[in-house]
């Protein structure tokens, strides 16, 4: 369990993120057509896995905006964006903000995800949602980058992730 803030107040997520040089937990999340979509569906490729609680808040849209625009002119690399919106909610999203580069998945079928990569928050007013991470995988599925944002209200470390990829 690892222990983070929510506006100074303390919470705590399921478990721990993978840890860098294991291979990450096979997933199956849901996409804007509501196809399952799993991570070997990306097999091959590098991949970023930003984490956020809800792209109905500022910091969680601003990170999917910060990502779509640095990955705009490369090719070597998937951006997940990875919510427990309904993918209704996250196609609006993206059609608003013009975030063509970024690929969201939702966990609206389980929260197996959650609990896999140890970013379900177990207590407080978020309870049963994502904590605020990055991961960067790379082509065969190594964690070569994590990060669990400490205050959920924060950003992540752009620079960290990218330099990672």
């Amino acid at each position: 369990m690892a222990s983070i803030t929510l506006e100074g107040n303390p919470i705590h997520t399921s478990g721990e993120l993978p840890a860098v040089n294991s291979v990450a937990p096979p997933f199956s999340l849901v996409d804007k057509d509501l196809n399952d979509v799993e991570l070997a569906s990306f097999s091959g490729q590098k991949k970023l896995l930003n984490i956020v609680p809800s792209l109905d808040t500022g910091v969680c849209a601003a990170s999917t905006k910060k990502f779509d625009e640095l990955v705009s002119s490369r090719d070597d690399v998937s951006v997940l964006i990875i919510s427990a919106d309904l993918p209704f909610a996250q196609a609006r999203f993206c059609s608003a903000e013009n975030t063509n580069h970024v690929i969201t998945l939702s966990m609206m079928r389980d929260q197996t995800f959650a609990r896999d990569y140890g970013v379900l928050i177990t207590d407080g007013p978020l309870a049963g949602i994502c904590a605020r991470a990055v991961l960067v995988l790379d082509e065969q599925d190594k964690v070569i980058y994590r990060e669990l944002v400490p205050e959920i209200t924060q950003e992540p470390d752009y620079d960290a992730a990218m330099a990672a990829i």
